[in-house]
């Protein structure tokens, strides 16, 4: 029994290694440069036109992100391959921060395939929040959507959002592994006995 109850709480330590979300905030991001590879530690890769952003002596291009120091926009041109977000592994939930100039219909779009291919699971629409209450910057007006999908996904895509908006702390949200929800079961399973005897 003691092993048993061992092995379920390592499990339990293991959890935010499956489960945690994931989130990109581009404080590490260049300025004006592709991210490309810049977060592949966490699993995530950016196509080419995916810049970082960074205020600078020339101007101060963003305010009140939810991360100071970075923020990301997706530079004019290319394939929805260029404007992408390409995940490691499944994920089953987005989340992000967005500020936007105009207004945009199904502008981030969700995959089930790399690069924008394969199914679309999920699309947002931006409407033009930038300057709204506020005029220290182009984008100082920043709101979050979020959304779960039931198939798993696998790339976002920015095509449609090309130089109108800027982006902050996306997160994704990857499902537990079989052997998490297997552990997690086998320990309900050893509390409701312990209880039973």
């Amino acid at each position: 029994m003691k092993l048993l109850s061992t092995a379920v709480l390592a499990l339990f330590a293991a959890a935010p290694a499956f489960a945690g979300t994931i989130t990109i905030d581009f404080e590490a991001a260049p300025s004006f440069a592709s991210v490309g590879s810049t977060y592949a530690a966490s699993g995530v890769n950016f196509g080419g036109a995916v810049q970082g952003l960074a205020n600078d002596s020339f101007t101060t291009y963003f305010t009140n992100a939810p991360s100071p120091v970075g923020v990301m926009f997706v530079a004019p041109g290319g394939t929805a391959a260029d404007a992408s977000m390409n995940v490691d592994g499944d994920f089953y939930g987005l989340s992000f921060y967005y500020s936007s100039a105009d207004a945009s219909t199904d502008a981030v779009q969700v995959w089930s395939g790399t690069d924008g291919t394969g199914n679309l699971l999920a699309s947002f629409s931006l409407v033009a929040n930038a300057t709204l209450g506020c005029t220290d910057s182009a984008y100082c007006h920043w709101d979050q959507l979020s959304a779960s999908f039931g198939s798993a996904a696998r790339s976002v895509t920015f095509a449609d959002s090309t130089a109108a908006a800027a982006f902050d702390n996306i997160g994704v949200i990857p499902e537990p592994s079989s052997v998490l929800l297997a552990g997690l079961a086998l320990g309900a399973a050893f509390v409701t006995r312990r209880r039973a005897a």
